[in-house]
C-alpha cells in the first residue's frame, strides 16, 4: 500500500546537501521516513538498493568493488550500517571524481557507530543529516513555521488544537505511518515497532543475552522519563551491573530512541545539579511503554507532566534538526531546587522554556524562568511557559504563556 507523502521541513536542506557534497548520510530512527524522503526527491535519478537483506549485505561485504560496479553513482544505499565495509570503497570512488556532487545518498538507523565509520572514511566528503519522526509543524502541514523566539512581533500564530486532540496526538506519536493512516491502531503499531527494534538493532549493536530484561530496562527508563537519571538505582532494581545499564543506554542513544539532556552550567555563583535527564525521542513510544492507551488517562495520570515535557522537547529538537542544525538543549537546576525544564542555546542568547501541565497559566508559574533570567543576566532571552491549554498571554516582563500547539 502506497501511503501519501508528507512534506518534510528537511526537503530544502537535503536537496542543497546533495548539490554540494559528493555524499549525503541521513541517519535517524527506523520508520522516521528516511527512505521515503530520498526516493521522493531522488528516486527518478538515482539507483536504489537496500543493504538489509542478508544476501545483499553479504555480497556487498565480500566484494565491495564488484558490488559498487553494479550500482554506480548516483545511488541510494539504504541501511549502510549493515555493510560498513563499503565505506572505504565509496571513499575511493568519490576521490576518483571529487568534484561531482550527489554521488551517494546513504541512510542508517544507527547514529554513533555510523558517525564514527563515516568520520573515518568520508571526512569532508559527506554531509551528515538526521531525520526524526514528524514534528507537529509537519503533521499540521506547516513544515517551515518558525519557533516562537524566532517570530517577528507582528507574525500571526497558528490556531491551537483542542486539548483532547492534543493528547490523542501525543499517544499516537510522530511516526509517518501513523500520521498517514489516522485509523490505524497506534498501540499495535508501537508494540510491533518496539519488538522489531529489539530484534534488529539491539542484537546488531550489542550482545544482549536476555531481550526480556532489556525490554524491562526500556520500560523502567520510560517510567523515569524527565527525571534526573540514576542508572545505579535502575541497575540495582533490574539486578544487572551498572556498566550493563550504561551500555544499554548507549544503544538507545545510538539508535535514536532516547535523548539525554544535560544540565546547563554558567558561572552564576550557585551550586548546580550535574546529573542528566533522559527523554524518549517519540512521545508515542513513551506512552506505549508506560501502558497508556487512553488520552484522558494520559493527561490526568502521574506521567502527564513527563509526557508534556517529552512533547515539547521533541518539537524543539525536530524543528531544529530538520533544518540541518544540531540543537543545543539543556536544563537548568540548582541544588536549592529551582529548575527550568529546557534552556535552548539559540542565536543571540539562552531561551528558557518551562512546561506546565495546566490549562490555566498563572504568573506564579513563571518564577523559575524569572530567577533564571536574573541569574544569567544579559545572556538570557525572553522565556516561555508552554502549557496544555489554549490561551496565550504575558506573565510579566520577559515571559509569555504559550499553548503547546503554538510552539
Amino acid at each position: 500500500m502506497n501511503l501519501p507523502y508528507l512534506k518534510r521541513s528537511m526537503e530544502p536542506v537535503i536537496e542543497r546537501a546533495a548539490a554540494e557534497f559528493p555524499a549525503v548520510v541521513l541517519t535517524g530512527p527506523r520508520q522516521s521516513g528516511k527512505t521515503t524522503l530520498l526516493l521522493h526527491f531522488f528516486g527518478q535519478r538515482c539507483r536504489y538498493v537496500s543493504l538489509e537483506p542478508p544476501d545483499i549485505c553479504e555480497a556487498a561485504s565480500e566484494d565491495p568493488r564488484g558490488f559498487l560496479d553494479l550500482y554506480p553513482p548516483p545511488t541510494i544505499l539504504d541501511e549502510i550500517q549493515c555493510a560498513p565495509d563499503l565505506l572505504p570503497y565509496i571513499k575511493e570512488r568519490i576521490d576518483a571524481d571529487r568534484a561531482r556532487a550527489g554521488q551517494y545518498l546513504l541512510t542508517g538507523s544507527q547514529n554513533l557507530l555510523l558517525t564514527q565509520q563515516v568520520s573515518e572514511s568520508l571526512a569532508g566528503r559527506a554531509a551528515m543529516l538526521r531525520l526524526l519522526p514528524l514534528s507537529g509543524r509537519e503533521v499540521r502541514k506547516h513544515p517551515y513555521a518558525p519557533l516562537p523566539w524566532e517570530r517577528q512581533a507582528d507574525e500571526p500564530m497558528r490556531s491551537p488544537h483542542p486539548p483532547a486532540a492534543l493528547w490523542a496526538g501525543f499517544l499516537r506519536g510522530g511516526y509517518p505511518e501513523l500520521a498517514a493512516q489516522p485509523g490505524r491502531d497506534a498501540a499495535l503499531w508501537h508494540s510491533s515497532y518496539i519488538q522489531t527494534y529489539l530484534e534488529r538493532d539491539v542484537r546488531r549493536l550489542r550482545q544482549v543475552g536476555d531481550l526480556t530484561q532489556f525490554q524491562a530496562f526500556l520500560r523502567m527508563l520510560a517510567a523515569r522519563s524527565a527525571q534526573l537519571l540514576n542508572l545505579t538505582d535502575i541497575a540495582r532494581d533490574l539486578g544487572v551491573a551498572v556498566n550493563t545499564a550504561k551500555a544499554w543506554l548507549s544503544v538507545l542513544e545510538a539508535t535514536h530512541q532516547v535523548m539525554v539532556v544535560r544540565p546547563y552550567f554558567a558561572n552564576v555563583g550557585k551550586r548546580l545539579v550535574k546529573t542528566p535527564k533522559v527523554y524518549f525521542t517519540d512521545v508515542g513510544t513513551l506512552c506505549h511503554l508506560v501502558g497508556l492507551r487512553d488520552s484522558a488517562h494520559a493527561a490526568a495520570g502521574p506521567m502527564g507532566g513527563a509526557i508534556m515535557e517529552t512533547a515539547v522537547l521533541s518539537e524543539i529538537v525536530r524543528t531544529l534538526t530538520h533544518r540541518g542544525t544540531d540543537p543545543q538543549v539543556y536544563f537548568w537546576r540548582t541544588q536549592a531546587g529551582t529548575e527550568v525544564d529546557f534552556v535552548l542555546d539559540a542565536a543571540g542568547g539562552l531561551v528558557p522554556v518551562e512546561v506546565k501541565l495546566s490549562a490555566t497559566p498563572r504568573p506564579a508559574m513563571a518564577k523559575a524562568l524569572k530567577i533564571f533570567q536574573q541569574d544569567l543576566g544579559s545572556a538570557a532571552k525572553p522565556g516561555y511557559l508552554v502549557h496544555s491549554g489554549d490561551v496565550r498571554l504575558p506573565l510579566g516582563a520577559g515571559v509569555t504563556a504559550l499553548p503547546f500547539s503554538e510552539l
